[in-house]
């Protein structure tokens, strides 16, 4: 992917410095320079496409080609999402600022939309996607056409398409090489759109609730992380607020960003 303002391709840039998952008594789980072997990857594809198919045999009464399939809903899952435990049924959640729902992008629906914040001044500035269309189109077809890693959302409140998110499995992404890792462990990128929600508490209030809705869905993930540029203090702010705590400085090919770390354990006290 492009860099962006909470995202980038971690290349092989080690961490400078680093919070307080080192040490003595970091979790034993906890591993420097991850690098996933291929038969792990493999083992995730099997598994994913075993699910899919216990899915079609349900829908077909254990007997192939005995039903027809019903209508695919606007906001099914992305084939592939069974990586992140169906993002796209995830369901819509209440929040302290209203009704909120991640809904997975339909490129011929929300293309337009998406490109035009990306061409937003302040949010290409630290996304690195403005342009012509099909500059954002590529970086959401990458997600889109992949194995189900990263899942890009709309993130609709009270009925209203106003902020754009990646949900993706940080232990499969090249940012896994750059902190100590662990299985499961799932990210967080995104971005307000409209002008008029920014600065207002929004991206806080909606950082808690979605990453409550991450470790609500995916009971095999402890952890939460995203990695804003270290420049854009208001998104760094932002995710104290939610209940993250800095962890590192991490040196990444097209930025240093700030680490952040939302634990399982401490959801409650943070």
């Amino acid at each position: 992917m492009p860099p962006t303002d909470e995202s980038t391709d971690a290349g092989t840039t080690p961490i400078t410095s680093l919070g307080s998952d080192t040490g003595p008594d970091a979790d034993s789980q906890d591993t420097l320079d991850l690098r996933l072997p291929d038969e792990l990857v493999a083992l995730f594809a099997e598994e994913a496409e075993a699910a899919r198919g216990a899915e079609r045999a349900a829908e077909h009464g254990g007997r192939e080609g005995t039903a027809k399939p019903g209508p695919v809903s606007p906001t099914a899952a992305p084939t592939g999402d069974d990586l992140l435990d169906g993002v796209g049924g995830w369901g819509p959640i209440a929040s302290p600022v209203g009704p909120f729902h991640l809904v997975p992008v339909c490129i011929d629906r929300d293309l337009k939309l998406i490109s035009r914040w990306m061409n937003d001044a302040a949010v290409s500035a630290f996304w690195e996607l403005a342009g012509p269309e099909t500059v954002t189109e590529d970086h959401l077809r990458a997600q889109l056409d992949g194995d189900g890693r990263s899942i890009p959302c709309l993130g609709v409140l009270d009925g209203t398409p106003m902020s754009y998110w990646e949900i993706y499995r940080a232990d499969l992404d090249p940012l896994a090489r750059h902190y100590p890792a662990r299985l499961h462990d799932t990210g967080i990128h995104l971005l307000i759109g409209p002008v008029a929600n920014r600065g207002r508490g929004l991206g806080s209030a909606l950082l808690r609730a979605v990453s409550d809705l991450v470790l609500d869905r995916r009971p095999s993930c402890t952890r939460v992380v995203a990695e804003p540029d270290l420049r854009n203090t208001p998104s760094v702010s932002a995710f104290l607020s939610a209940g993250f705590r800095f962890s590192a400085e991490v040196d990444l090919p097209d930025k240093r960003a700030a680490l952040m770390v939302r634990d399982r354990a401490l959801r409650d006290v943070l």
